[in-house]
């Protein structure tokens, strides 16, 4: 199996298309947020990871997804794959990772002994509310 993408996200739909497709609509992409209140904080991000069985490829995997920060791991998930040889297929990973600092944390996705595939997300100072539109910074 290979891994075709992974990111971050806030929402997620499918729906169906013609001929027994299936349209996946993910909105809210992102690779970095606003801490929703200062340091020391537990964050919780939604990770989709999308990958596709190639048609004589094994059925079944392990996706493994360890979260690290400053090379130290701080979170890890593994879960079974299966998809019919020739299909695609989509996980999602939630994590709850405790931050003790802004910065980024990097999400390594692999699926059983495969190449990695790294997704940064980024924490960043909260905004303040007190500050005016013109002052509050910008989010990416």
């Amino acid at each position: 199996m290979d891994i075709l993408a992974a990111l971050f996200f806030e929402g997620l739909d499918l729906r169906p298309a013609p001929g027994g497709a299936t349209l996946i609509d993910l909105t809210g992409i992102h690779f970095s947020m606003a801490a929703p209140s200062p340091v020391p904080l537990t964050i919780a991000p939604h990770l989709m990871v999308l990958f596709r069985c190639p048609d004589g490829g094994s059925p079944t995997a392990a996706l493994e997804v360890v979260f690290t920060r400053d090379g130290e791991q701080v979170a890890r998930n593994a879960q079974p794959l299966q998809v019919e040889p020739g299909k695609f297929g989509y996980r999602l990973v939630r994590a709850e990772i405790e931050v003790a600092d802004y910065g980024t944390i990097e999400a390594h996705c692999r699926i059983d002994q495969g190449p990695v595939t790294v997704v940064p997300f980024t924490l960043l100072p909260p905004i303040d509310a007190a500050a005016s539109p013109d002052t509050a910074p910008n989010g990416s």
